[in-house]
């Protein structure tokens, strides 16, 4: 019976303590929105400039996410989103740069 003595901490999406974590849920969410548009714009040569700054500012604002987080949800999206922005910032690197063709 020691599954009647525990918490149920299914109920919330991001926060598990059942408390509201705004600085968190919002440096999640742009995580996440920068890693998907860094990912997906660096499958096209002509996009590097948006994959590589997005993916910069993405993982800028995930390692920032990763040390303000408090619970396992926050960092598991801030993980997924950082990976995405990795992707797309050395994708990005690869096709041009943060300022390739713009400078020189």
């Amino acid at each position: 019976m020691a599954q009647a003595l525990r918490r149920n901490t299914v109920g919330s999406l991001f926060a598990t303590d059942h408390r509201s974590h705004p600085l968190q849920d919002t440096l999640l969410a742009v995580t996440l929105v920068l890693g998907v548009t860094a990912f997906v714009s660096a499958m096209f040569h002509s996009l590097h400039l948006l994959s590589s700054w997005a993916g910069l500012i993405g993982i800028i604002t995930g390692a920032t996410g990763q040390f303000v987080s408090e619970t396992t949800r926050e960092r598991f999206g801030l993980i997924v989103g950082l990976g995405a922005s990795g992707v797309g910032l050395l994708l990005g690197m690869a096709h041009g740069g943060l300022f390739g063709g713009v400078i020189g």
